[in-house]
C-alpha cells in the first residue's frame, strides 16, 4: 500500500485504503458480484496484471476484500467483506454526482452493460415511491435488465426471464439520463424504442424526485 496521508481525518484515512488508482473500480466490480481474478481483469481493461494483484493484496490486508473458494471449490473468487460492502453508499453518491459528466456520452470510452447494475439503483434512489407498480425491461448493448417499481421503491437486476409490462431499448447514455431525471421520455421519443405499456416505463423513469427536508437548526 502506498504511503498514507498521515492525517487524523476520516476522509484521509478512507483514502489511505481506497484512494489509490483502480481501488474503487475493483470495489465497483465486486459490488456487482464476487469474481475470479480473470473476471476482474476483464472488467478493468488497462490494468496490468501485477498491479491488480498488488491492489487486491492491499485491499485484502485492509479488510475490504476477502478470498473465497468458488461454488465448485476449485477456484478462488474475490468478494467484499461486510465492511467493504459498506462502500456502496459513498460510491452511489459519486455516481449521482457524476451525472453532468455522463450525459454527454461515452466519447470513445469503454462501456460494459454490467456497470448499470450499480448506476441505476444509485440514480433511482432519488425517485419517490409511487402507487403504481411496474416491471420493465431495459435493453442496452445486448443486455437485458429488469427494473421493478413498487410502493417500497425500485429494484434493479439482470432479467430472470419473467414477463415485462414493457421493454425500453436505448443507448446507455440515454438510459442514464432518464434515470438521473435530466431527460424525459418525450425528449428521447425519436431515438428509443418502447414495446408494451408506455405508462409502465413512465412509472419507472418519471416518478418525482424525493424532497429532502431542510435541516432544523438547534435551538440556542
Amino acid at each position: 500500500m502506498s504511503r498514507d496521508y498521515g492525517q487524523y481525518c476520516g476522509l484521509a484515512r478512507a483514502l489511505d485504503v481506497v484512494g489509490d488508482r483502480w481501488n474503487l473500480l475493483i470495489v465497483r466490480q465486486l459490488l456487482v458480484g464476487p469474481a475470479r481474478y480473470r473476471e476482474l481483469q476483464a472488467g478493468l481493461s488497462g490494468i496490468a496484471t501485477n498491479l491488480l494483484a498488488d491492489r487486491l493484496r492491499d485491499l485484502e490486508a485492509a479488510g475490504v476484500v476477502e478470498r473465497r473458494l468458488s461454488d465448485e471449490g476449485n477456484a478462488v473468487t474475490y468478494a467484499l467483506t461486510p465492511w467493504g460492502a459498506q462502500l456502496r453508499e459513498p460510491i452511489e453518491g459519486l455516481i449521482r454526482w457524476s451525472t453532468p459528466l455522463m450525459i454527454r456520452g461515452p466519447e470513445g470510452d469503454e462501456f460494459r452493460a454490467e456497470w448499470l447494475l450499480l448506476a441505476l439503483p444509485a440514480l433511482f434512489a432519488r425517485r419517490a415511491s409511487t402507487g403504481r407498480s411496474a416491471t420493465v425491461g431495459i435493453a442496452v448493448e445486448g443486455a437485458m435488465f429488469e427494473v421493478q417499481r413498487s410502493p417500497a421503491g425500485v429494484d434493479v437486476g439482470m432479467s430472470d426471464g419473467r414477463e415485462f409490462d414493457a421493454v425500453l431499448t436505448a443507448e446507455a447514455a440515454l438510459v442514464l439520463g432518464l434515470a438521473a431525471g435530466v431527460l424525459t421520455l418525450d425528449d428521447v421519443a425519436a431515438v428509443v424504442d418502447i414495446e408494451g405499456d408506455e405508462d409502465a416505463v413512465r412509472a419507472i423513469f418519471e416518478a418525482p424526485e424525493q424532497l429532502v427536508s431542510p435541516e432544523v437548526s438547534p435551538t440556542t
